[in-house]
């Protein structure tokens, strides 16, 4: 018997859930683009856009996904042969390394698996830089593929026992409106977000913020071409200038309505809240799942170093591969695969799924997934502690 009739769920940690409301502002004819109301609507949208970053600095807009927001980045931060210190704690901190590595920069990698930075490693490494020749340290705050979460604060306190000049660039598509995140407060020079997730709309946007001193170094950067370079959109004279050509007008009325909701309707800290707490009912349940020596457990140990968007998990023996086809094809609910942790082809790869939590999501969406999912375990007959769902269900309701 399958139960996939009704409103299938889609909780993989991104592209998100996108709210009826954000679906219902960009069902609409296009605009003038000339004047009318997209031109103050883009107005505000910019500001809500540097509330979000908690910045006083300049924040573009490109018509891009979160690839093509490091790419834009990049291009703005270095030129050829200009040397990065680029921390990774997964796959898309590899990934990101590895693109400014293909644009000509000097990549010094500190890996740190699928555990979190050592400020203490980063700090050395930018002692041991004597000639100062790193312009920029790259981190990523929550890494999409291992959930792992960077502490920002520390890294960029890290980077002033140092005493180094270097930059501090984050991506923060994964964590933006989940996570607590302090652009100005924690000395980010640039931040790098996108559409997807957190902010409840599809692919097409990526957000970049840059400080003072990043949008200054940005104008010697020679790797900036024409349409990705940062100073004709914050300093546009003409509309289309914020966006190098035709604005994308749907998307803007959906940011426009995802900002309202996230900033003046339930408030930024209060998201970050709720993100915590949904989080924490994932986590409880692992651990009761767990709690029979199964092997059934979450990829990073520490809470305090999870990311509060996406969860990534193990169920051994292929028991996490099983448990997503089964929930797809037979609950009507879809889990992420498992990225960084093995490819398609070896053995491994079915024993890690990944939860989605970001967005436009609520107490009785998160208990569904978990629940169906302790269904799957059973029908599957995939060894499991118990007490999984009421741990969680005591985990939301904690004072």
């Amino acid at each position: 018997m399958s139960f996939t009739a009704g409103r299938t769920y889609l909780a993989i940690p991104g592209p998100s859930v996108i709210p009826d409301r954000v679906l219902n502002a960009m069902h609409r004819a296009s605009p003038n683009i000339y004047e009318g109301d997209i031109i103050e609507i883009t107005h505000t949208v910019f500001a809500g856009l540097k509330r979000l970053a908690g910045t006083r600095h300049h924040a573009a807009i490109y018509i891009a996904n979160g690839h093509g927001g490091w790419e834009a980045a990049l291009t703005n931060m270095f030129s050829r042969g200009d040397k990065a210190l680029a921390i990774a704690s997964g796959v898309f901190g590899m990934g990101w390394a590895n693109a400014a590595a293909r644009m000509g920069v000097d990549v010094q990698l500190l890996d740190f698996g699928r555990r979190p930075a050592d400020p203490v490693r980063i700090a050395e490494a930018l002692r041991a830089d004597k000639d100062r020749r790193i312009k920029y340290v790259m981190v990523t705050h929550v890494d999409t593929a291992s959930s792992t979460r960077n502490d920002l604060a520390a890294i960029r306190n890290a980077i002033d026992a140092a005493d180094h000049p270097a930059l501090l660039a984050v991506d923060a598509i994964a964590s933006l409106g989940c996570d607590e995140l302090r652009m100005d407060d924690w000395g980010i020079d640039v931040l790098i977000g996108a559409s997807q997730k957190g902010m409840m709309l599809p692919p097409g946007l990526a957000l970049l913020w840059f400080s003072d001193k990043a949008l200054a170094a940005a104008q010697q950067a020679d790797l900036a071409t024409p349409y990705w370079s940062i100073t004709p959109r914050v300093h546009a004279e003409a509309y289309w200038q914020y966006f190098g050509g035709t604005p994308p007008t749907q998307h803007l009325y959906g940011l426009h309505e995802a900002l309202k909701m996230l900033l003046d309707e339930e408030g930024l800290e209060a998201a970050w809240a709720r993100h915590k707490r949904l989080a924490g009912a994932i986590w409880a349940a692992f651990a009761s799942w767990g709690a029979d020596g199964s092997g059934i457990g979450l990829n990073v140990a520490e809470p305090e170093a999870r990311g509060h968007s996406v969860t990534a998990a193990t169920i051994p023996n292929g028991g996490a591969g099983r448990l997503r086809h089964w929930l797809e094809t037979e609950a009507g609910v879809t889990l992420g695969i498992g990225l960084g942790m093995a490819l398609p082809q070896e053995p491994a790869y079915g024993d890690y799924l990944r939860i989605g939590h970001m967005g436009h999501v609520n107490a009785h969406m998160v208990m569904g997934v978990l629940g169906t999912m302790e269904a799957g375990l059973c029908a599957l007959g995939i060894p499991h502690g118990s007490g999984a769902i009421e741990a969680a269900a005591r985990a939301l309701s904690a004072a």
